[in-house]
């Protein structure tokens, strides 16, 4: 059995605008503060260590009530302008064709992840889609990864497993996990030194058929 777990923003879509718009009206409503840009918030999501309730809203803790409004108002957002990478669908479908087992491990709420991937018309083939709020720690925690892999009964010595994504916190639960980490360059991070990098997803097929 083959197993790939895919990371969704960043690696199987881009969400950096109706994030940045989301993020923004929160900043705008509850602080009266200036927008910020796509730019910096795709670099504050990637980077390993931060307070994003300080990077976003200047807040030493995230409130309930900014949770809350930024969740009410991504709900409806998060599909305008969100869309696959190019030649991610036809690598899943291949995927799938092939009999190699997919799965979503996303440190986004798993409300957002489903209404997206729906959106997109790939949910379907997917056997699960986990997020953050579906464990006690996100990744770089192995947690998610680790319920995936149970759930397939995978066995190291008689099966192959994968982690894509475009964050170390990708790399480093695959590493806890004990599988395989590749790292996507074509989403939000265009450079890594991880020791198995794709730059296109079809590079995805020959690494994993």
């Amino acid at each position: 059995m083959k197993i790939v777990i895919f990371d969704m923003d960043g690696t199987l879509l881009d969400s950096k605008k109706d994030i940045t718009i989301s993020v923004n009206h929160v900043r705008e409503v509850h602080y009266n503060l200036a927008p910020l840009s796509e730019a910096f918030i795709v670099e504050a999501i990637n980077m390993e260590v931060r307070n994003l309730s300080w990077l976003f809203y200047e807040t030493e803790v995230y409130h309930e009530k900014d949770k809350a409004l930024f969740e009410s108002h991504y709900e409806l957002q998060c599909i305008k302008n969100v869309y696959l990478y190019e030649g991610v669908k036809e690598v899943l479908e291949s995927l799938v064709a092939s009999d190699v087992k997919i799965s979503v491990a996303t440190n986004a709420p798993t409300q957002f992840a489903l209404r997206m991937l729906e959106h997109l018309g790939v949910k379907n083939l997917f056997d699960l889609i986990i997020g953050a709020d579906s464990v006690k720690e996100p990744k770089p925690s192995p947690l998610m990864l680790n319920r995936i892999l149970n759930h397939y009964g995978f066995d190291k010595n008689s099966h192959k497993a994968w982690m894509i994504g475009d964050n170390s916190k990708d790399i480093l639960s695959a590493n806890a996990a004990g599988i395989e980490p590749i790292f996507a360059t074509w989403g939000f991070t265009p450079y890594s030194n991880a020791k198995v990098v794709a730059k296109r997803p079809k590079e995805i097929l020959d690494i994993v058929l």
